[in-house]
């Protein structure tokens, strides 16, 4: 059970879509974000780009802006030793996962002309030329999908986020050990103008011992810039047709929600 503030409000389905693969690395978004994005900064790349991949198919003018300090050579060299290995041992046999092992092309095409990746780790206070925070990030831009899984580090940012969400038309972000760190994503909510508009667990974090996901994939929308109600969804969540499993020989977590905040 979740408390009712990490609940959505009510958007029409026919705004919601999904936007990258039916499995880990896609994410469903307000469709009305799609024409009015000039770019996506993303925080926490690892080896998954498809869902900007996707969403500049529909937006070509769109931008991607990447940051991630560990994608870098050695990151490369290790997956495609380990890549090499899985198949020669014949464990890499869909055309799927031998398309896979190549992923270093596909990283050099997307990320060339107007596509960037930043070897920098995300922080709140930069230090040296490794680092960079959303305040430097986002200073120049405007209308922005801002994306961020960078693994527990998210509530060292919440306070840049806020600080610059009119900047922002909407957020993904993946909450992680929830339980812990709930004060701080129920702050985060009711100090800023982005309005939570789906929530997903991501069932590789499975449950804690309290029956609560450890790990949520939420969507929020700037509602200064798109219409949004202030009535509670009424949908079950995950929602048929939009939410599918992160891991797929894993249950999906159902989403049950307290009266209470």
């Amino acid at each position: 059970m979740l408390p009712k503030i990490l609940k959505p409000f009510h958007i029409n389905k026919s705004n919601l879509i999904r936007i990258g693969p039916k499995r880990d690395g896609g994410y469903v978004i307000d469709k009305r974000v799609l024409s009015k994005t000039k770019a996506i900064v993303t925080l926490g790349l690892n080896d998954d780009w498809s869902f900007e991949k996707e969403f500049i198919k529909k937006n070509r003018a769109c931008k991607v802006y990447a940051y991630d300090h560990t994608v870098n050579n050695k990151y490369w060299i290790k997956r495609f030793k380990q890549d090499l290995v899985s198949f020669i041992k014949l464990k890499k046999l869909t055309p799927f996962k031998i398309l896979d092992i190549f992923k270093y092309l596909d990283y050099l095409f997307f990320f060339s002309e107007k596509n960037t990746h930043f070897i920098k780790k995300i922080v709140a206070n930069k230090k040296n030329s490794e680092e960079e925070t959303i305040d430097r990030i986002l200073g120049n831009l405007d209308n922005v999908i801002l994306k961020v899984d960078i693994e527990n580090d998210e509530y060292k940012v919440l306070g840049d986020i806020i600080k610059n969400n009119s900047k922002i038309n909407l957020l993904i972000i993946e909450f992680h050990q929830v339980n812990k760190n709930f004060n701080k994503i129920k702050k985060f909510i009711l100090n800023n103008n982005l309005k939570i508009i789906h929530l997903h667990a991501n069932n590789f974090g499975g449950l804690d011992k309290k029956g609560m996901p450890t790990t949520l994939e939420a969507t929020f929308l700037n509602q200064n810039k798109f219409k949004t109600e202030n009535r509670r969804s009424k949908k079950e969540y995950p929602i048929k047709g939009l939410d599918y499993k992160n891991h797929r020989s894993k249950e999906e977590i159902k989403l049950k929600f307290y009266d209470r905040n």
